[in-house]
C-alpha cells in the first residue's frame, strides 16, 4: 500500500487553513490600502486591521488595545523582553530556563551582554517541567522580568505556571509568556479565571503555528505597561511597533485563530488519541526509543523521542524518504550539529539527545500510517546497527 506524503511537522509551522487563505484573499481583492491613510481605501484597509484585532484580542482574553501586531513570534518575544527590560527596569536581573525557544533566551542573552543585565536560569527537571521549589531561591529583590515558555517545542511539555505565576505578582516582577506553541491547541486565555490567567503579564504568539499565514504574529498586553520599541518610525501599533501594517497577514491571522478556537477540545481529544497511539507503537516496535518530555502533560500532538544507537538526522531522512516530513527538533535550530541545550538541560547525555526525533500532527493519522512509520524508524535503527 502505497501512502501519500504525511506533513507531520506542525510545531514548525501549520498547513494553512483554508479560512485564513479566504479572508487574505478577500482582503487583497478589495484592493490593497495603507492603514493610516486618511483617503476612503485607507479607512477601509484601517477597519479591517482592527477587526482581526478585535477578533484576536476576543479569543484570547485582552482588550483590542492590548494586541500588537508583530511579524511573528520571535518579534513578539524580542519585544516583550528586550522592550520591556529597558522602558521600566526594576533591576537588572532576568530569569528564563535553558529549555526556551531562542528568541526568549537570545533576547535574555542580548541584554545581558549588551546592557548589563544579569541572567539567571530556572532548573527544570528531567521532563521538561519547572522545578517550582527553585522558584523563591531565584527571584531577587531586583528581578525585573521572568520569561518561560507555556509548552516546550522540542519535547512538548506543557509548563504548570500557577505558582511562578503567584509569586511574580506578588514581587511585581514583570512575567512574559512565550505560548506560539500551547495557543494553537490549548485553551490559553489573559482572562480572569482562564489559564494561564491574569497573572500573566504579557504573551506572544504567532499566526503560522495556527494555521494562518507565516510572518504574522502578536503580542498580548492585559494591562498597559511600557515598552521600548524595538522598530522606530511612524506612531504604529500604538507606538510600540513602526511599520505599515499587514492588513491581509492580520485578516488570515485573526481567521486561522478564531477557526483553531471554534473546535479546541473535539480536535485536541483526537490529536492525543493518535498522539498516543503512535507513542505505544514506537514503544513496541523501535528498540531503544525513549519518550522525551512529560508523558502526560504535553501538546496534544507532539510525540518526541530519542533512540540510542542511532542519530535523529538519519531518522528524519529515512522518514522523509519513505514519506514523512518530521523533524529532529526545534526548525529554529535546524542545520545545527551540536545536541539540543533543552534535552541536555533535561539531563539527556549529548549522544542520546543527537538521537532525538519529533512528531507534531496537524490532524490525526490512521493506523496504517502508524504503522508504515514504526517500520521506517525499527528500519533505520536495526540497519544502523553493528
Amino acid at each position: 500500500m502505497t501512502l501519500a506524503y504525511r506533513y507531520l511537522d506542525a510545531s514548525a509551522t501549520a498547513p494553512l487553513r483554508p479560512e485564513a487563505q479566504a479572508a487574505m484573499l478577500r482582503v487583497w481583492q478589495q484592493g490593497q490600502a495603507n492603514a493610516s491613510s486618511v483617503h476612503q481605501a485607507g479607512h477601509r484597509a484601517a477597519r479591517e486591521l482592527e477587526r482581526s484585532r478585535a477578533t484576536i484580542a476576543s479569543a484570547f482574553g485582552v482588550r483590542p488595545g492590548g494586541v500588537v501586531f508583530t511579524s511573528g513570534g520571535t518579534e513578539a518575544n524580542n519585544l516583550a523582553i528586550i522592550g520591556r527590560a529597558l522602558a521600566a527596569p526594576r533591576g537588572r536581573h532576568l530569569v528564563t530556563t535553558e529549555i526556551e525557544h531562542s528568541s526568549v533566551l537570545e533576547s535574555c542573552r542580548y541584554l545581558e551582554r549588551t546592557h548589563g543585565f544579569e541572567l539567571s536560569y530556572l532548573p527544570v527537571d528531567g521532563r521538561g517541567r519547572l522545578v517550582d521549589a527553585a522558584i523563591p531561591e531565584v527571584l531577587r529583590a531586583d528581578t525585573t522580568l521572568v520569561a518561560v515558555g507555556l509548552a516546550n517545542a522540542e519535547v512538548g511539555t506543557v509548563q504548570d505556571l500557577s505558582l511562578l505565576a503567584d509569586a511574580t505578582r506578588k514581587a511585581r516582577i514583570h512575567l512574559h509568556v512565550d505560548a506560539v506553541q500551547a495557543a494553537p491547541s490549548l485553551p490559553v486565555s489573559l482572562a480572569a479565571g482562564s489559564w494561564p490567567g491574569e497573572g500573566v503579564d504579557s504573551l506572544a504568539l504567532a499566526s503560522h503555528k495556527f494555521g494562518g499565514p507565516q510572518g504574522m504574529g502578536a503580542l498580548l498586553l492585559p494591562r498597559d505597561v511600557p515598552l521600548e520599541p524595538l522598530i522606530h518610525g511612524g506612531h504604529h501599533e500604538g507606538d510600540r511597533r513602526a511599520g505599515t501594517e499587514n492588513v491581509a497577514g492580520a485578516a488570515g491571522f485573526a481567521a486561522a485563530g478564531e477557526a483553531s478556537r471554534q473546535h479546541l477540545g473535539r480536535d485536541a481529544v483526537a490529536l492525543m488519541s493518535s498522539r498516543d497511539a503512535l507513542i505505544a507503537a514506537v514503544f513496541g516496535g523501535v528498540p531503544g526509543a525513549r519518550l522525551t518530555g512529560h508523558a502526560t502533560e504535553r501538546l496534544p500532538g507532539h510525540a518526541s523521542f530519542v533512540v540510542e544507537g542511532t542519530s535523529g538526522e538519519a531518522i528524519l531522512v529515512a522518514l522523509d524518504t519513505a514519506g514523512f516530513a518530521v523533524s529532529s527538533g526545534s526548525a529554529c535550530k535546524a542545520g545545527s550539529d551540536e545536541p539540543s541545550p533543552a534535552l541536555l538541560a533535561m539531563g539527556i547525555p549529548s549522544e542520546l539527545a543527537r538521537s532525538a526525533i519529533r512528531f507534531t500532527l496537524p490532524a490525526p493519522i490512521d493506523e496504517a500510517t502508524i504503522t508504515r512509520i514504526v517500520e521506517v524508524m525499527r528500519g533505520e535503527v536495526v540497519g544502523s546497527r553493528p
